[in-house]
């Protein structure tokens, strides 16, 4: 079954919140992967044809998110000091799943050119990893 894109929210739990307890940031307009390729270790050895790896760690990328540009909402994602929990909804609800992280956010406004809207990028640095929860 595939899914669209629309009906899917960014949104974080202030620290000392009860669990589960996950409201929306901001409308999004695009978001990142949610995982990477792990990165890998070279095991080849001097009798090998060819080179052999093994998995190494995963590799942990800051995340970007796209919105449109509103003072309001720009004011509150500045306040988001220090590490956050951040949860991307497929659903309203997450009933097509729900990944969850730690994270640092930063926000900045994009350029633009003649008649376009205004976006903002949102960048969260992830503490810890990203995990899949279902409903």
């Amino acid at each position: 079954m595939a899914i669209s894109t629309s009906g899917i929210y960014l949104k974080y739990k202030a620290q000392g919140s009860a669990e589960g307890e996950y409201q929306s940031l901001v409308d999004i307009k695009a978001f990142p992967d949610m995982g990477a390729a792990p990165q890998t270790i070279e095991t080849t050895t001097l009798s090998d044809t060819s080179q052999k790896f093994i998995m190494g760690v995963k590799t942990s990328v800051p995340m970007e998110f796209t919105a449109n540009y509103d003072p309001d909402d720009y004011d509150t994602l500045i306040s988001l000091t220090g590490e956050q929990n951040f949860a991307l909804y497929f659903g309203e609800n997450g009933e097509n799943g729900i990944f969850e992280w730690k994270g640092e956010l930063t926000v900045w406004v994009v350029g633009a050119g003649a008649n376009a809207a205004v976006d903002m990028k949102i960048s969260i640095v992830p503490t810890g990893e990203i995990t899949k929860k279902t409903v």
